[in-house]
């Protein structure tokens, strides 16, 4: 029987994405990519960090996760100025933006279409189109 490591996971995807791995980027890695897909803001990911005993300062967090970003392995969601979230999940998909709770999650697949996307300027193509829609609980 061969035993796995509790880091290969997480080690195998920064290899693949071509990334160092640090004793650093694998402790937030194992906490990022262990469970199913989320979306965790930095201070989030920070304190989770904490919690398991990884020294890491919140500006290592959030240099990591704009590393892991750039490497494909997350999608930053940006709900507005001072506020972005990370996601596990970088499939093209769509997101509702609880403003009471602050909480990101999926739109189910098929629920929104977005059609009349502009032709962008020359020597330019469309990478992608991001919808937050913005939600609250009803009065």
């Amino acid at each position: 029987m061969e035993k796995i490591r509790p880091f290969s996971h997480a080690l195998d995807r920064l290899r693949d994405a071509g990334l160092r791995p640090t004793r650093q980027r694998l402790a937030l890695a194992k906490l990022l990519f262990d469970e199913c897909d989320r979306h965790i803001t930095a201070e989030q990911l920070h304190s989770e960090a904490l919690a398991g005993n990884i020294r890491v300062s919140l500006a290592t967090v959030y240099n990591t996760l704009h590393q892991f970003t750039s490497a494909g392995l997350l999608r930053e969601i940006v709900v507005d100025a001072g506020r972005s979230y990370f996601d596990t999940n970088t499939t093209c998909h769509h997101h509702f933006f609880d403003e009471n709770t602050g909480i990101l999650s999926d739109v189910p697949e098929g629920q929104l279409q977005v059609t009349g996307v502009p032709t962008p300027p020359n020597g330019s193509e469309v990478e992608s189109v991001d919808v937050v829609v913005r939600i609250r609980a009803a009065s």
